[in-house]
């Protein structure tokens, strides 16, 4: 009875846990993250100087940033356009109970439990101009000689890059997918297939116009996580060759930790935080995401 009381009439007590969590890693860093965007460390004094709004005035100045945001924007639809049509492609594929389809479905998920970091020292060597294996096939094929180098070549490291991501993520595209293709009616299905719909003309006036909601929220949590991308591009290119492969999550920590602006770093986060806000929410009032 006890128990009962205090489930029903002090909710509080349970819920503390989670608030205190969410209180200590996301309402204090991110007020700390805005004060710390109106100051800057001063080296020789050793300490944080109020500076004002010079941080943001530098951020809209700063030619690197808007080439970062560039480079950022272009992953971020081409990443994100090719996990979500390989995603259904597979999700489509695989959406049987045939032999052998419930162990490829198992293989697939084997990718996402990897750390990206791991992933992206993985595709450093299949991308060796030496002796990596992506580069030997294309040197067999023709299509890439090993005298120019994937990850070394300013027009094709950011490729090189994408390639680990897409890796990686398409198969949580495809989980998603598939999850939301066992949750249709076959009603539909079955009075298309009496009216002699194509296969074609059953996925496009049926299966999609199900599916958009599941894979709204895909795109949604996928596009976000895409948007904040930092570990591939540190590991394979640390940004080069040049400012090439540079994300906005790359240059900020570059500009906190390597060069010690703190506060024009917490300026940059903020900044992508709140073009994260903004996609979001434009997004989920467009497909009209209830959560």
């Amino acid at each position: 009875m006890k128990i009962g009381v205090l489930s029903t009439d002090r909710p509080l007590i349970w819920i503390l846990p989670l608030l205190a969590m969410l209180l200590a890693f996301t309402v204090i860093p991110l007020f700390y993250n805005i004060w710390l965007s109106f100051h800057e460390y001063a080296p020789f004094k050793r300490q944080l100087v109020f500076v004002g709004w010079e941080n943001w005035q530098l951020l809209f100045s700063d030619a690197r940033m808007w080439e970062a945001l560039w480079t950022t924007m272009f992953y971020f639809i081409v990443v994100l356009s090719i996990e979500l049509g390989l995603g259904m492609a597979i999700a489509l594929l695989l959406d049987a109970e045939e032999f052998g389809f419930g162990l490829l479905r198992v293989l697939l998920t084997l990718t996402l439990v990897i750390p990206p970091a791991i992933v992206g020292m993985m595709y450093l060597l299949i991308q060796d101009p030496e002796f990596g294996v992506l580069t030997y096939v294309l040197d067999t094929l023709g299509i890439l000689g090993k005298s120019t180098p994937i990850l070394a070549t300013s027009s094709l490291a950011l490729w090189g890059v994408m390639l680990a991501d897409i890796w990686q993520w398409t198969p949580f595209m495809f989980l998603i997918f598939l999850a939301g293709l066992r949750s249709l009616p076959q009603e539909p299905y079955e009075a298309a297939m009496l009216d002699g719909a194509s296969a074609f003309m059953t996925f496009r006036r049926i299966t999609l116009p199900l599916m958009s909601k599941v894979i709204a929220v895909a795109v949604l949590i996928r596009g976000i996580d895409i948007f904040r991308m930092f570990d591939y591009v540190f590991v394979m290119t640390s940004g080069g060759p040049g400012t090439s492969t540079y994300t906005l999550s790359l240059y900020s920590w570059q500009q906190t930790f390597s060069f010690i602006k703190w506060g024009y770093g917490a300026t940059l986060s903020l900044f992508t935080l709140i073009i994260i806000l903004v996609i979001a929410n434009l997004f989920i009032a467009l497909t009209k995401v209830r959560w």
